[in-house]
């Protein structure tokens, strides 16, 4: 007798649980508006080069040191394998010329400075070399022309040991096909 009244009771409370008013709907964040003008954008040297003085698809201009596909290397922060904003042009004018010639390969070569593991080293190198393929193929290239290695501290730039000489350590390099 008592499964047969709790079991009336039970559904009334079933019922009352559903039958709450929905909450009420909390207003969604405000958007700020920035507008493109409000920011300085400051241009890298590899930016000053006008698309006209070079053909970005002949390959005299890997060798032209008037233009940016002359540059090969891409340096990195310490302990970091994030491309800097100063060299996106750079890697835009070598992403186009690989686009422009679907039969030239490239090697990336990651490096690193002496500080740290030899196995941490060839791991960040590996990174970097990876942060540029990527950026590059997001300009034009395709995957199948890019390989990235890591050297990771066996090819330093410079053999001191001060912060200048490591910066110049911290670095990926572009190798077209002739050049590995």
């Amino acid at each position: 007798m008592r499964a047969l009244i709790s079991l009336p009771i039970a559904a009334l409370l079933l019922a009352a649980c559903g039958s709450q008013p929905p909450a009420p709907e909390q207003n969604p964040a405000g958007v700020e508006s920035r507008s493109p003008g409000a920011v300085k954008v400051e241009t890298p040297p590899v930016a000053q080069v006008k698309p006209q003085q070079f053909d970005p698809g002949s390959i005299a201009a890997l060798k032209d040191p008037k233009s940016p596909l002359s540059k090969r290397s891409i340096y990195f922060d310490y302990d970091s394998y994030v491309v800097k904003d100063e060299f996106q042009s750079l890697l835009t004018a070598h992403g186009k010329f690989l686009a422009a010639n679907p039969k030239m390969k490239m090697l990336i070569q990651g490096n690193a400075d002496e500080r740290g593991s030899r196995e941490y080293n060839l791991a960040l190198g590996q990174k970097r070399a990876e942060a540029v393929r990527k950026a590059l193929a997001l300009t034009g290239a395709r995957e199948e022309q890019i390989e990235a290695v890591s050297l990771g501290e066996e090819k330093p730039a410079c053999t001191e040991s001060s912060e200048e000489c490591w910066a110049k350590n911290r670095r990926g390099d572009m190798l077209y096909s002739g050049e590995f």
